[in-house]
């Protein structure tokens, strides 16, 4: 897992989620991340050199698959997961996905056309997601965001509120909800959520843990505990070739 610095929760979460998968460990490698905004700045974080340094890092452990476990492909575009899962793939040898890849592909499999969004990011960046995937069309029924740039922070927003919000949301009946950021505790939440509204919940760190699984054709079944709904879809099939 490609791991934004300031990241606290997708490492662990992603290694309870790997204690239940036969076979099955996860390792980490981490570039700096430290503010989410839409400034040369804070999007400077996200080019690739040092990303693909870390990846390198990963590879040297053999590892049988990379994945990116963040999500700035929904505010930079989709262009730039699919860039940097070349470039990974080229200078590693070793196969690659991404969490808004495989957001991607989770909502196709679902067919959705409707989904409503959970974030902590600030009103632009909210803006520019929710006009990304417009232009996929994809319509937001509902949206909350909490309104934070420091990474870190996100990290402690209580699950609390996160729960209330994804309830708040799916009152909208969308064809899903995605909790949108990896450093954003959803995951534990989702179950539960799920079971209280009837609506899929893809939480960011599922998402990528499913696509990196589904990458190398590993089973992602044992994902239900995180994403009931998530865990009974396929990946779909043309959605997997190397970018």
């Amino acid at each position: 897992m490609l791991t934004p610095s300031s990241n606290t929760v997708l490492e662990p979460v992603c290694a309870e989620m790997a204690a239940a998968l036969p076979e099955t460990s996860v390792h980490f490698s981490r570039f700096t991340v430290k503010r989410i905004a839409l400034d040369d700045t804070a999007l400077g974080q996200f080019d690739t050199g040092p990303m693909v340094e870390a990846a390198k890092l990963l590879a040297d452990a053999k590892v049988d698959v990379i994945a990116w476990n963040g999500t700035s492909a929904s505010w930079l575009g989709l262009d730039s997961d699919k860039a940097l899962v070349a470039q990974i793939e080229r200078e590693t040898g070793v196969p690659a996905s991404t969490c808004v890849l495989a957001m991607m592909a989770a909502l196709k499999a679902l067919g959705a056309k409707t989904y409503a969004l959970v974030t902590p990011y600030s009103d632009d960046v909210q803006e520019k997601i929710v006009n990304n995937l417009k232009g996929h069309g994809l319509k937001c029924a509902a949206e909350v965001h909490f309104g934070i740039e420091d990474n870190f922070s996100f990290g402690t927003v209580p699950q609390d509120r996160i729960a209330t919000a994804l309830e708040e949301v799916s009152a909208a009946k969308p064809d899903a909800v995605i909790t949108l950021c990896t450093n954003l505790a959803g995951a534990p939440v989702t179950k539960g959520i799920e079971a209280k509204t009837g609506v899929p919940i893809l939480d960011s760190v599922t998402l990528t843990m499913w696509g990196a699984l589904a990458r190398i054709g590993q089973p992602i079944n044992g994902l239900a505990p995180w994403g009931p709904k998530l865990a009974d879809l396929d990946y779909p099939s043309d959605e997997l070739v190397s970018a």
